[in-house]
């Protein structure tokens, strides 16, 4: 009888071991999705930070590349005038939103060093100028 006893418990029991292991499973895979969901949740923030981070140095190559290319304009030689004007260049087609004050300047640039050349065929780095500033989309 003790066996029958016996049995009868081991099988109850096994009932509610089963129910507990389930419950156990539940609970450790919504305590996995929850890990998992914050662990995504602090890589898409990092990478965020990242892009900000990358944007701020663009901001600064850039700002930096306008600013030698300004101080350039006025030199003697015409390589260091042309570099400055192809840089200038260079920023208005890859940084479509700096492109308004490039041309801006270089505009202004023409205006308050406007010299008469007669028929003569004004420097190479006026005539670059004049591309940049022909070639920019009208709505500037």
């Amino acid at each position: 009888m003790d066996l029958w006893k016996w049995i009868a418990e081991f099988l109850q029991n096994r009932d509610l071991s089963e129910v507990v292991r389930n419950y156990a499973i539940v609970v450790g895979g919504a305590v996995g999705i929850v890990l998992a969901w914050k662990r995504v949740n602090a890589a898409n923030r990092q990478a965020e930070a990242q892009i900000r981070q990358a944007e701020l140095t663009r901001r600064d190559h850039v700002a930096e590349l306008f600013n030698r290319a300004i101080g350039q304009l006025t030199d003697e030689k015409l390589e260091v005038r042309l570099g400055a004007i192809f840089t200038l260049r260079e920023i208005c087609r890859d940084f479509s939103d700096l492109s308004d004050p490039v041309v801006q300047l270089l505009t202004i640039y023409l205006t308050e060093n406007a010299v008469d050349y007669g028929n003569s065929n004004p420097p190479a780095d006026v005539r670059e100028i004049a591309k940049i500033v022909r070639d920019s989309p009208e709505d500037r």
